[in-house]
């Protein structure tokens, strides 16, 4: 009987010090989840865009930034760029696209012994300078929540809500050979652009509405406009049109004296002085 208690004692001892020389051991087999949010991307055919991604822990109750992981960034299914979150969790590429257009960059996690597998993706917007770009306020394509005598249980979140009758076949008419497309979502202080950006989209291609570049700001006149000015600065000069809800996104435009279109037509007093006013997006079209 001692002998088998000895032979134990030593057994647990070889153990306890295998964990201590290799405590990776002991996890090995039990990776973290995690979640990649990407925000939109836009430049011209061979100037450098900068990606930039968030890896967040995907454990109940817990949403936390995770630091020091690789990252891969993947265009057309190869590896062009590699990053290492930071504290906050984010991580930023560059890559240098040749070709025009719209496509589809994905993030996903490398070769991490702590963190398992995950992908997040966004749109990286290549255009040319020359080309006209519209800057669209989401919620002007959001229909309007008719008044209600029964009282709500709970608040219905933006992304549940449906788009304007037909949006789909206006904005389509608008982008199909002409237009290029920025939406602007806005977002309360403390919000998370990533979060925000990653609803926006997945609201546009659940709704078949075309496809653009998506910001996400705060909800105010200086924000939009500071982005205006960054715009017009790097060279995108054709921003000149902006199509919104609020009165805030409106001035912002006429206040660099840009043209600025409301939809719907908002209550008395409302509206900026010198802006458009449209009833719905068929007029929206006519305006431009």
């Amino acid at each position: 009987m001692r002998q088998i208690m000895s032979q134990t004692r030593k057994a647990c001892f070889a153990l306890f010090l295998l964990i201590v020389a290799s405590p990776g051991l002991l996890f090995a087999a039990e990776k973290s989840s995690a979640a990649i949010l990407v925000r939109d991307a836009l430049t011209a055919p061979g100037q450098p865009a900068t990606v930039e991604a968030k890896l967040i822990s995907k454990r109940l109750m817990l949403i936390a930034a995770l630091g020091g992981e690789p990252l891969e960034l993947v265009v057309d299914g190869k590896v062009v760029a590699t990053s290492l979150t930071g504290g906050d969790g984010r991580a930023f590429f560059t890559y240098t696209p040749k070709v025009q257009g719209l496509a589809t960059t994905h993030v996903r996690v490398g070769n991490s012994p702590r963190i398992d597998k995950a992908e997040g993706q966004a749109n990286l917007a290549v255009w040319e300078k020359r080309q006209p770009i519209l800057v669209i306020e989401l919620s002007s394509l959001i229909e309007e929540l008719l008044p209600s005598r029964v009282p709500s249980i709970g608040i219905a979140l933006e992304s549940e809500r449906k788009p304007m009758a037909e949006v789909a076949d206006e904005l389509g008419k608008l982008t199909q050979f002409y237009y290029r497309v920025i939406y602007i979502v806005t977002m309360p202080v403390g919000g998370d652009g990533f979060q925000k950006s990653t609803e926006a989209r997945d609201w546009l291609k659940r709704h078949k509405l075309p496809t653009g570049y998506i910001l996400a700001l705060p909800a105010d006149t200086n924000a939009l406009g500071t982005r205006i000015d960054e715009f017009h600065a790097a060279g995108w000069k054709t921003i000149k049109t902006g199509v919104g809800r609020s009165k805030a996104f409106a001035e912002a435009f006429l206040q660099r004296r840009l043209e600025a279109i409301i939809v719907p037509e908002p209550a008395k007093g409302e509206v900026p002085r010198k802006a458009k006013v449209a009833k719905d997006w068929k007029d929206v079209r006519r305006k431009l």
